[in-house]
């Protein structure tokens, strides 16, 4: 399969910046459409998602997703007269290392698209290797706002359908202000995820007048978080934002140890740590140890038909976090590759912002195809939320979930917020 990318990316950086220059639009569209790499007609879907690792709660939901859309696409007739295959890869995390070779694995086998990974860090260290193959990524799950920072900061190859940070960081800053909370500490990761959101929940709190009692960073291989949480401890705060991975429940009883636990110090968890821990998960914890914790998720809370079809995909699941995320990629990429007639990777791109922003809406496979085939143009209205891809291939708005967990260590949604980045 050819898979080039050069021609893609010089002219799409040239068209960067919402159509200002009437130079870009010099050729006609057909002259542009065979400047791109041809695919080789079977539309193959690679995921890099955690089986294994720190986040590895988030690999069941975001696969099943994968799954599940690719099923419904082939129930539909499949992309270009053709079934789609999915060819799995576990990303890991960042301290096992294991994504670039799992990354080998998926190109090798010919993928024309990528899910994943979930861990921005993670796909930090395989961007370049998949964006210079030709294939797109697309993450279910990548927050960072370094997505959308140099080098990566022009049109590519490179799309997710989960919100940046930016939007995370306002959301918690304004669920802390609306709590009454005035003298937070965070406590986090020090990697690209924990650092930038971090980052954004200071800023919130400091532009609303609260005060940041102290923010302390743990190495991502820590093993050990005495110190930090000693930090937290002496810093006298008001509520403590934890934004962490499964080390969580390794940190909760060190908190609890040192009298600050979410019984005596109002606790706020994020979208890396808002999992289930009560006593039917794989990561159980006390019994009303998180009592009165509250998190916040980007996405919507899956709805109940969504769950059930995901339950017949994989029915021990217990988490459905970003699976609407993982199951909107797949369809979103089969949709460009329908609507450019082409299932490479540059051709795909070429119409995911246009599928997702310009046209009637839709929701799931077949609804949509059947309007590309009626020669309409597409708003793809996703599960995750309405999408609408900026040119750098992040969703320009999207909602965000609060979370609060109850008696059991499980957590349940309470409400949605909106937001436009």
């Amino acid at each position: 399969m050819k898979k080039s990318k050069t021609g893609f990316r010089l002219a799409a950086a040239a068209c960067a910046g919402a159509m200002v220059l009437a130079a870009c639009s010099s050729g006609s569209d057909d002259d542009k459409k065979e400047d791109i790499a041809k695919g080789d007609g079977e539309f193959i879907v690679g995921s890099l998602l955690p089986q294994t690792g720190s986040l590895a709660f988030l690999g069941p939901p975001e696969i099943a997703g994968v799954n599940l859309a690719v099923e419904e696409i082939n129930e539909a007739g499949g992309v270009l007269g053709k079934p789609v295959r999915h060819v799995d890869a576990d990303s890991g995390d960042t301290d096992s290392g294991i994504a670039p070779a799992e990354t080998d694995k998926l190109l090798k086998a010919g993928v024309d698209v990528i899910v994943g990974a979930a861990s921005s860090g993670v796909s930090l260290t395989v961007i370049d290797k998949i964006l210079d193959s030709g294939t797109i990524m697309i993450s279910p799950a990548n927050t960072s706002t370094a997505f959308d920072e140099a080098p990566y900061d022009k049109p590519d190859l490179y799309f997710r359908t989960a919100p940046s940070d930016v939007l995370q960081g306002a959301v918690m800053a304004n669920l802390l202000i609306e709590d009454g909370r005035k003298n937070v500490a965070i406590m986090a990761r020090q990697d690209s995820y924990g650092q930038v959101l971090a980052e954004q929940v200071e800023k919130g709190l400091k532009d609303a007048g609260s005060k940041i009692a102290v923010t302390t960073f743990y190495g991502e291989k820590a093993k050990n978080f005495d110190t930090e949480i000693g930090k937290v401890a002496a810093a006298k705060p008001d509520a403590l934002v934890l934004i962490a991975f499964d080390e969580t429940t390794k940190i909760i009883p060190g908190l609890v140890a040192e009298g600050v636990g979410p019984k005596n110090l109002p606790t706020y968890f994020v979208d890396g740590n808002t999992a289930n821990y009560g006593p039917d998960s794989s990561t159980p914890l006390p019994e009303g140890i998180l009592e009165g914790v509250k998190g916040t998720v980007p996405g919507v809370e899956a709805p109940e038909g969504f769950r059930d079809r995901l339950l017949k995909i994989d029915p021990k699941l217990d988490n459905f976090t970003y699976a609407a995320e993982a199951y909107d990629a797949t369809i979103l990429t089969a949709l460009a590759a329908v609507a450019a007639k082409n299932d490479s990777g540059e051709g795909v791109a070429s119409e995911m912002v246009k599928i997702s922003s310009d046209g009637t809406k839709c929701t799931g496979f077949k609804e949509c195809a059947d309007l590309l085939e009626d020669g309409e143009d597409l708003d793809y209205d996703g599960l995750s939320g309405p999408i609408a891809f900026s040119e750098l291939g992040s969703p320009t708005e999207a909602s965000i979930g609060i979370y609060l967990y109850g008696k059991d260590n499980n957590n349940t949604a309470v409400k949605f917020i909106s937001g436009k980045i």
